[in-house]
């Protein structure tokens, strides 16, 4: 059995993966409405979550997190939550909903649309479904294995298909904070920056859909939470891309993350990162 096919069989067949979408479809708008108010409001109030660092959170996080758990406790009330803001609630199924409310705080305090409500759904190999979805834009990924991978907005929907640039001169580059991680992590990602075509930073998940969605060719990040990129992951494999760790392992587990196009570029990306490196993952 193939990777594709099994993770299609976790995903329950046909109408078990239409009812779960119907649910993470029905997540998202709950999200929208609950951030939308808050989005570019006057004298929106951030937190920040540490002490010694600027981690913000804001009441639009909590309200939009606490309004996809309300729901998941009514209708899956047999399956996990991890969430960003309100940690884990176990369950009984296998399954657990992973959810960042808004992953992109720093970008929703600017007033800038590069955050994005991400869904994922997830069991102990990995996620097996996945959402990006900006409220602001109304642009929506889905992506599972065995299922089309979709993008929807403005310019009506489409098929979701990586681009196939193999050579990193032709690749453009994401990552959201200049420094990616740390001093190690940031001198990996230099020696990958300084052989392709254009690098371009801070666009948060909004990156990842991008690469989905065929206009970028490779994203690479450090210091990630599980709710980071489990969604990210399940939209980019079901377009055809790769997203692993910086050793070419899982990566939904969070920590450092590299999603590439081609196995090309993910091969070139992975060589480029441990050059002169020997720092664990």
């Amino acid at each position: 059995m193939t990777s594709t096919e099994q993770t299609t069989a976790r995903f329950g067949g046909a109408a078990a993966s239409s009812e779960l979408r119907r649910v993470a479809a029905e997540l998202a708008e709950a999200a929208r409405e609950a951030i939308l108010p808050y989005f570019r409001a006057p004298g929106l109030v951030a937190e920040s979550k540490e002490a010694d660092a600027f981690d913000p959170v804001t009441a639009a996080d909590r309200a939009a997190e606490t309004a996809m758990r309300d729901i998941l406790n009514r209708r899956r009330p047999q399956d996990g939550i991890h969430g960003e803001e309100f940690g884990k609630q176990e369950g009984t199924s296998g399954l657990t909903w992973v959810l960042d409310p808004i992953d992109g705080t720093r970008a929703f305090l600017a007033g800038a649309p590069s955050w994005g409500v991400l869904i994922a759904l997830s069991d102990e190999a990995g996620p097996m479904f996945g959402m990006i979805d900006q409220p602001f834009t109304s642009e929506r990924w889905e992506g599972a294995a065995g299922l089309v991978a979709t993008h929807s907005g403005p310019q009506g929907a489409r098929e979701l298909r990586v681009r196939r640039e193999t050579d990193p001169a032709g690749a453009i580059l994401m990552t959201t904070f200049p420094e990616v991680g740390s001093q190690e992590d940031a001198a990996a990602f230099a020696r990958v920056a300084r052989d392709v075509k254009l690098t371009r930073y801070g666009l948060d998940c909004y990156a990842y859909g991008l690469l989905a969605l065929g206009q970028i060719d490779l994203v690479i990040e450090a210091g990630l939470k599980a709710y980071d990129i489990c969604a990210p992951i399940a939209v980019i494999e079901a377009a055809g891309g790769i997203v692993t760790d910086w050793q070419g392992g899982p990566a939904h587990e969070g920590g450092r993350a590299l999603a590439a196009a081609t196995p090309e570029l993910h091969a070139w990306a992975i060589e480029r990162l441990a050059d002169g490196a020997g720092q664990a993952s």
